[in-house]
Formats: C-alpha cells, sequence, structure tokens
C-alpha cells in the first residue's frame, strides 16, 4: 500500500495522512503486540470521555504493525505557542485544564504506574546495581491512587481544532500518581526551556494546592525511567545528574 510520505517522523512509529485518516505504522524492532497495547490504551481513554482520536482499526500493513484512527485537522499548542511566546501562560493554563481532567479518572484496568517505571529502571543502561536498588526502593515506597496518567503529556501532543483541544500518542498513559505525571512533563519541559517548565510546574501547584517539594519526590524515578529512552548523551547526562542529587533524600 502507497501510504505516501509521512507526515511525522518518532522513535517507534511513523505517521501518514491517508484517505483523511491517520494511519500510525510500527517499526519493525518492536513487540508483535505493541499496536493492540496503544490502541487499547487510547480506546479506553475515549472511554472515560476524555477528547482523544477514535481508533478505526488495528491492523497490518506491508506486513507492519499499524493502527488507524480518525484524523483531527488542527494545530498542536507547541507549534501556536511556538509562534507567540507571548501566550506562553494562556497555552500552558488550557493544558494544565485538560490534564487535571485526565487525572479526575481511576484507571484500575491500565497497567499500573509502578509496575511500568520499574520495568524502564531495570532496562536503563546508564544506571549500575546500586541506582537501581535504591530508585526502585524508593519506588516502592510511594503510595497513591490508580488515576488515569498520559505518561508523556506536552503541548505538542495536544491538538488544537475549533477551539477544541485533543490529546494523542497514548502509549505511555498507564494507572498511577498524578504527582507523577506532574514531573514527568516538567522534566520534558525542563529539557528545552527551564522558563516553561517552571511556569507549567507554578501553575499547576496553584491550581491544585500542591506543593512542589511533593512533585519532586518523583524526580529520580522518573528521571532514572526516562534513561531508558531514546535520549542523547547531553540528555542522560542531565539525567544522572538529577538522580544523584534527589535519589538519597
Amino acid at each position: 500500500m502507497n501510504l505516501g510520505d509521512p507526515i511525522a517522523i518518532g522513535n517507534t512509529a511513523k505517521i501518514y495522512l491517508f484517505e483523511n485518516k491517520i494511519v500510525k505504522v510500527f517499526k519493525d524492532y518492536l513487540p508483535d503486540t505493541e499496536s493492540l497495547y496503544e490502541a487499547n490504551k487510547q480506546k479506553y481513554a475515549y472511554s472515560c470521555g476524555i477528547a482523544v482520536p477514535k481508533v478505526l482499526d488495528v491492523t497490518k500493513i506491508d506486513g507492519k504493525q499499524a493502527i488507524i484512527m480518525e484524523y483531527i485537522k488542527g494545530r498542536t499548542l507547541g507549534n501556536l505557542l511556538s509562534e507567540n511566546m507571548k501566550q506562553a501562560e494562556y497555552y500552558i493554563n488550557v493544558s494544565i485544564d485538560i490534564q487535571r481532567k485526565i487525572h479526575t479518572v481511576t484507571a484500575d484496568s491500565l497497567e499500573p504506574m509502578s509496575v511500568r517505571l520499574r520495568r524502564q529502571i531495570e532496562s536503563a543502561h546508564n544506571l549500575d546495581k546500586k541506582h537501581k536498588s535504591d530508585l526502585i526502593e524508593k519506588l516502592n515506597s510511594m503510595t497513591f491512587e490508580n488515576r488515569l496518567c498520559h505518561g508523556d503529556y506536552h503541548l505538542f501532543n495536544l491538538i488544537m481544532s475549533d477551539n477544541k483541544v485533543t490529546i494523542i500518542d497514548w502509549v505511555d498513559a498507564s494507572a498511577g500518581d498524578i504527582l507523577a505525571d506532574i514531573y514527568r512533563t516538567y522534566l520534558l519541559y525542563s529539557e528545552f526551556s527551564t522558563e516553561i517548565a517552571e511556569m507549567y510546574l507554578r501553575l499547576y501547584c496553584e491550581k491544585c494546592g500542591f506543593f512542589k517539594y511533593d512533585v519532586f519526590q518523583w524526580a529520580p524515578i522518573i528521571a532514572g525511567a526516562r534513561l531508558a529512552e531514546n535520549v542523547s548523551s547531553e540528555e542522560a547526562e542531565r539525567l544522572m545528574n538529577i538522580i544523584n542529587h534527589y535519589y538519597l533524600r
């Protein structure tokens, strides 16, 4: 099947716009269950009333796993912000209101965040046995309600269309602590802009009555888990610095 040129390329898949549908074609190195695994998470969010693209089919295209889903025409909040930094607080506030709605959902049927984070920490090549042991011990000490967490929440995963925002890319979703999800977003922003990261955290804490200290209890755990991802050597060094600063506290 000739899907044409991809409109986006990620670490795990290429995204195509074909016959007014989005086709996400996964790379060969992934497990055979990857497409169904992601599609089920997106279907779950959709069933909870969260604004996500509707999954239309899970199939194979030219031997590769693929998800076919609803096409949401619009632009990401990240792109809109990049064009008008004066609107940063507005777009961050919009994103926080949506993330708070996601966090109201109890998600016991999804994979537990603790299981996912443990798997990532154990597979992170940059961490030695002592770091892994300490981080897993800290992870095991955390108590929380199992709320729906996106796991990769940022402005470039939010599409604005006719004053409605749709959330995409649910592969990292899990049932876990909303403070961990908040720190994950903070960590992603801080890689590119300390100002945006601090604005996000300040506004979220102000809206919900959280304290920065409580959010940062997750810092070493989330940083350790991110080391299992395809990050640059510079980012890996930054993550190790975060771990070494917090993990014994």
